[in-house]
């Protein structure tokens, strides 16, 4: 049985950490250099980068981090935000990404996550899809949650793998930085429409919400910020918590 994945969530701005809720009110929470550090020496499954400030004038930053974290760090990195073009995705890679996240992207202009996947291979190529229900529907949102589409998430993930995404990266607006759980009906709906792993984000604010999240859904990979970030939790807890309920993951160091 393939192990389930604790994914810690690094969003940057100008550079440094921030985290805020519902995709507003971001706040400083430390240097992403030092917190990829700590990571690894906790041992995360994986470690994801997403460049909320999207734009070649802080794709530098952007760079220098990724090249930073991949030289010191022994985990697989996925990084995100901004990719527009396929130079973006290869200058990634080049720095030292494992995959990138095309979110806005996989919207205006779906042949993109095509020609990544063709160049570059399917495991390479994350589709991010950020959404808000409203009124019982669920639509997908898109330039960091500050413009709505009319796609709906779960035929939008399908769409996203048949032209050759090899993930699905699936975030609640609604629940981001809440701690209130995971939506879990969107991660159930998602996970049991796609061939292959989707990635729950938005809304973890305790060890039993990631325990939820395997327990009740096929996800592959709960996503977390404000679990890690604010409180006296990292992945290694969170991996013991889980292994102690009987659900597989990594073993703990």
């Amino acid at each position: 049985m393939l192990k389930k994945r604790v994914v810690p969530v690094l969003l940057l701005a100008d550079g440094r950490m921030v985290k805020g809720r519902q995709f507003k009110e971001y706040r400083d929470t430390g240097d992403p250099k030092s917190a990829a550090r700590i990571y690894n020496a906790q041992y995360a499954d994986e470690l994801v980068f997403i460049d909320i400030q999207a734009g070649l004038k802080n794709r530098g930053a952007l760079l220098d981090i990724v090249r930073i974290a991949a030289s010191e760090c022994f985990m697989p990195l996925t990084v995100g935000g901004g990719i527009t073009h396929i130079d973006d995705v290869r200058a990634l890679l080049l720095a030292g990404a494992d995959k990138v996240i095309i979110t806005t992207a996989a919207v205006l202009q779906p042949a993109l996550i095509r020609q990544a996947a063709e160049i570059f291979g399917s495991q390479c190529v994350v589709a991010g899809i950020d959404f808000r229900v409203q009124a019982g529907n669920a639509k997908v949102w898109i330039k960091c949650g500050t413009e709505a589409t009319n796609l709906d998430p779960i035929s939008h993930a399908r769409n996203l793998v048949e032209l050759g995404a090899g993930e699905i990266l699936l975030n609640s607006i609604d629940r981001d930085g809440m701690m209130m759980g995971y939506d879990l009906d969107m991660a159930s709906r998602a996970a049991d429409a796609v061939s292959v792993p989707v990635i729950i984000c938005g809304g973890a604010g305790n060890f039993m919400h990631l325990a939820e999240a395997f327990q009740k859904t096929s996800v592959a990979a709960a996503a977390c910020a404000s679990l890690f970030h604010f409180g006296d939790n990292n992945p290694i807890r969170a991996r013991s918590y889980l292994r102690n309920l009987g659900i597989p993951v990594r073993g703990v160091k």
